[in-house]
């Protein structure tokens, strides 16, 4: 009764293993495996959000040099303006678009 037992738990195992991974082992669909090329609207949002992250990356590194001595307070000082107000356009681009976005989705739902 015990090897009986033992039997049928692995084999139910086993079942529930297959189950499981089978999704994953399958080999997809062409259809379903296709990235499709980014709209116009789609390209824009991303090239916002690199240049949103460009700056900010930017503006970290001038803070890191400044409080670690590479840069003195006068070269700092001359370029953080530029940096802060690369950053802050195009977080209010982004702004703009995601409010955007938002009137559309509200007048269509």
């Amino acid at each position: 009764m015990t090897a009986a037992a033992l039997a049928i738990g692995a084999l139910l195992a086993c079942a529930c293993v297959l189950f499981v991974a089978l999704p994953f082992l399958r080999e997809p669909d062409p259809v379903e495996d296709r990235l499709d090329e980014p709209g116009a609207l789609e390209k824009r949002a991303l090239e916002l959000a690199e240049d949103k992250d460009r700056a900010l990356a930017a503006l970290k590194e001038l803070e890191f040099d400044h409080r670690t001595g590479k840069i003195s307070d006068d070269d700092y000082r001359a370029q953080v303006a530029p940096l802060r107000r690369r950053a802050a356009e195009a977080l209010r681009a982004l702004e703009v678009r995601t409010e955007a976005a938002g009137n559309t989705v509200r007048t269509r739902g």
